[in-house]
């Protein structure tokens, strides 16, 4: 039997230490780079090996993958000084699953190809339990033979594995895909500051039209922590907020109308500025509530 690829990771953030840990109890030899110590070290006694720099990591596996917050810390740990590139040569397999712009990831691809790197664009969605269960939705821009080798470590992390295109393709579907995330966090929280403060029991509301055509996944998942005063991440605004600005940077390039993202967008910056910004994105209603002068749970 082969042995399986070696993998590096970068960025163990909230989703990203949940991901390389299934990876690392999935077998893979696993090397760990991370700003912050917390995450690395208790990846490190689980079994993972530390490096001390992206080009540290990338000279030691077959997959280098990223999780970070935004374009520029992409093309920062992968460009920059001591970056991935300097370890870059052909057969290595580049993932990138942060959320970034389309252009960015096109550009990294452009510039690790010219050296033989195989770069995927592997955005994901499903949130923090998603990232602990292996559940997760990959949308993948980039090569299928880069896909081919990758596949065993992306079953690990996701359920659902989608080759939307070439790069930059993967970004695409992910801000898609936020579009959507923020017009459902914004209707869950307008329904039920709408529903209590005209004098219905939001729980019951929620139960009512969750077997209808309201029914999805945030109806399903996100009430129940709202209802017991949990506003925390999960998803952090400040990342929702992010990644519409990518959806409105995107949609001014090429001439694309999103009236409804960009009213979303807005009322994620508001979150931001009434100091909710770590919050899960989900307490978008705090935004909600301030301007209907209501709230869902009395003090």
């Amino acid at each position: 039997m082969k042995d399986k690829v070696s993998v590096g990771y970068i960025g163990l953030g909230i989703m990203g230490k949940s991901m390389a840990r299934n990876i690392l109890k999935a077998g893979f030899p696993l090397v760990v780079h991370n700003r912050s110590r917390r995450a690395l070290e208790e990846l490190v006694s689980e079994g993972a090996k530390e490096a001390h720099s992206p080009a540290e990591v990338a000279e030691q596996v077959d997959i280098v993958i990223t999780n970070l917050p935004d374009s520029p810390d992409v093309e920062l740990v992968v460009l920059g000084e001591k970056g991935i590139i300097d370890s870059a040569r052909k057969g290595l397999v580049f993932i990138d699953h942060s959320t970034i712009k389309p252009a960015t990831a096109r550009k990294i691809s452009e510039t690790l190809g010219a050296y033989g790197v195989m770069c995927l664009d592997a955005p994901v969605s499903g949130g923090d339990i998603g990232a602990q269960r292996g559940t997760l939705a990959i949308m993948i821009g980039g090569p299928e033979e880069a896909i081919k080798i990758a596949r065993p470590v992306l079953e690990v992390e996701g359920k659902t594995i989608t080759h939307v295109g070439g790069a930059g393709a993967g970004q695409i579907a992910k801000a898609a895909n936020q579009i959507m995330v923020a017009a459902q966090m914004v209707a869950m929280a307008e329904l039920l500051v709408f529903a209590k403060k005209a004098g219905a029991d939001p729980r019951r509301v929620v139960k009512a039209i969750q077997g209808g055509a309201a029914q999805c996944w945030t109806l399903d998942v996100k009430p129940p922590r709202l209802f017991e005063g949990n506003r925390q991440p999960g998803f952090k605004a400040y990342m929702q907020a992010k990644d519409l600005g990518i959806v409105m940077d995107t949609a001014r390039e090429y001439g694309i109308p999103v009236p409804s993202a960009a009213v979303h967008t807005q009322l994620f910056n508001a979150m931001l500025q009434l100091g909710m910004k770590d919050l899960d994105n989900s307490g978008v209603i705090g935004v909600i509530e301030k301007l209907a002068n209501t709230v869902l749970l009395e003090t």
